[in-house]
């Protein structure tokens, strides 16, 4: 019984029980003999707890809720929604928050699915699976000296090392800094991409698939999938903007020539933009079979981590060679900036060490004050964008909008998660070369080095000309040269009638 006649409960200390529920009282005599005529009809109860316990068992419930309360917090923490936790202390920097996600997440052998509030998965279910498969498989290669073993037997075949030297002529020509040139053109296939595209046919074929896609801009990163596709017996579908099957025409023709497929894709503006759209489709109806090889820092987790760890070997290298010729780090590195996979992989090896510089140089079509260019990190806001919350060109209801570049590769209305938080901790700093100046940079390195460059690296060479002549003579800069320009010099000579008056450039005979 709850009660006694001697009431314990008021010896103990807690307050008196009402009369009307004393076990003596006549409303409870006729209550307890209404169900006692009811006992052979009513269900059987649990008697209940003392007082005492009654008043434990609430103090546990709160106890429960807070423990989780607390689990909650720290799981929304892991999945990247700091949006969703309570600051901690307002001194608190973007770059400090997306340390302690990457600590908890190596806790559990992951991989952090946010660069501070950039990064996650904004994509329709379908696609999760996938997503954890990809990204459970990527934790398993990551962390196998085995798979790491095997990417590296294949340097010979992508020509890597790469290559480092000083462009004498051309830190003569700027009068400031040394300039060093990491020469990325040099690799197979004729650009970095190569290092992404090989890494992630690995990845593929370690979880049984037997198909690829991929998009393309530029066609450098279509060519280096359609390469390693045909070097591992494996189908090759790749999905460009109809734009840019027109202004890249060699490399598509490359690209079949190796036995790939070419899709132009005729939707939208026709560009790099609408290539990742449908390359995106086209996965989610063959997910059991076919893997996309994303070709830049972009998409949804995991693919901004798994595209910066295959490029971070350009970083790497530039690291150890600069030690090795200057004895020293640089003071700063340069590369151009689309999606950005070049600019992560060379910045990432560097992003711990204060003294180094990040230059990232975007692409600024007839200007950043015009409608017509492609400089996210300087002209965008926050959005999302095939399946990340990144820096976007948007307009103010929240549509995407059209881009413009001279460069096909550089076209795009994103750029990778993880530059976005980088920009917002102030870790790099991002420029923007018009059209005009990336035909200055692109014509400078033709003709004082011998080396015809990427329309891509050409914003990325005018960003470091211009940054080298602000520094002293005795400091060092690198500029990422991430393809060779075989593939522009028909977009050049359209271009030149209308870009050569602009900088004085005239090659009609």
């Amino acid at each position: 019984m709850l009660f006694t006649r001697k009431h314990k409960e008021e010896e103990a200390g807690y307050p008196a029980v009402p009369d009307s529920l004393r076990s003596d009282s006549v409303e409870l005599s006729e209550l307890r003999k209404t169900q006692m005529a009811r006992a052979d009809t009513a269900p059987t109860f649990t008697p209940y707890l003392s007082l005492r316990s009654r008043l434990s068992q609430i103090w546990i419930n709160r106890w429960t809720i807070l423990l989780l309360l607390v689990l909650v917090r720290v799981l929304l923490m892991v999945a990247g929604a700091p949006e969703a936790v309570p600051t901690v202390s307002a001194t608190i920097t973007a770059e400090q928050d997306s340390d302690l996600v990457a600590q908890l997440a190596a806790m559990h052998g992951k991989i952090p699915e946010r660069f501070g509030e950039f990064g996650g998965q904004y994509v329709p279910e379908s696609l999760m699976d996938c997503l954890s498969e990809l990204e459970e498989g990527f934790n398993k290669i990551n962390n196998d000296p085995k798979f790491w073993e095997e990417y590296r037997s294949y340097y010979d075949y992508m020509g890597r090392p790469g290559h480092l030297h000083l462009a004498e002529r051309l830190t003569e020509h700027a009068g400031g800094a040394n300039i060093w040139l990491k020469r990325e053109d040099l690799n197979h296939t004729g650009s970095h991409k190569i290092n992404n595209a090989l890494g992630q046919l690995l990845l593929a074929k370690r979880l049984g698939k037997t198909k690829i896609i991929a998009e393309t801009g530029a066609g450098q990163h279509g060519v280096a999938t359609a390469t390693v596709c045909a070097k591992f017996g494996m189908e090759c579908t790749v999905y460009m903007g109809a734009e840019d099957v027109r202004r890249q025409a060699l490399n598509v023709f490359r690209m079949k020539l190796l036995g790939a497929k070419v899709v132009a894709v005729e939707a939208g503006s026709r560009t790099l933009r609408d290539a990742v759209n449908e390359a995106l489709r086209a996965w989610v109806v063959n997910l059991e079979t076919t893997h996309y090889i994303i070709g830049s820092a972009i998409g949804p987790h995991p693919f901004p981590t798994i595209v910066r760890t295959f490029q971070s070997v350009i970083g790497e290298e530039t690291k150890r060679q600069m030690q090795e010729k200057r004895g020293k780090l640089p003071d700063a590195v340069v590369a151009c900036v689309g999606g950005g996979s070049n600019a992560v992989g060379m910045f990432y090896p560097f992003s711990n060490d204060p003294s180094v510089r990040l230059v990232g140089v975007e692409a600024g079509g007839d200007g950043v004050e015009t409608a017509r260019h492609s400089a996210t990190l300087s002209g965008g806001t926050k959005g999302v964008l095939h399946g990340v919350k990144t820096y976007v060109l948007q307009d103010k209801h929240g549509q995407i909008s059209e881009t413009h570049s001279v460069s096909a590769g550089l076209d795009y209305p994103g750029v990778g998660p993880e530059l976005s938080s980088w920009k917002d901790s102030n870790r790099a700093q991002y420029v923007v070369a018009t059209d005009a100046q990336a035909f200055i940079g692109f014509r400078l390195m033709s003709q004082l080095e011998g080396i015809i460059p990427a329309l891509e690296s050409a914003h990325g060479i005018y960003g470091a000309l211009e940054l080298a002549k602000t520094m002293k003579k005795d400091e060092d800069v690198v500029i990422c040269l991430s393809g060779r320009g075989d593939k522009d010099v028909q977009s050049v000579a359209d271009e030149l009638p209308t870009l050569g008056p602009k900088i004085g450039w005239d090659l009609r005979f």
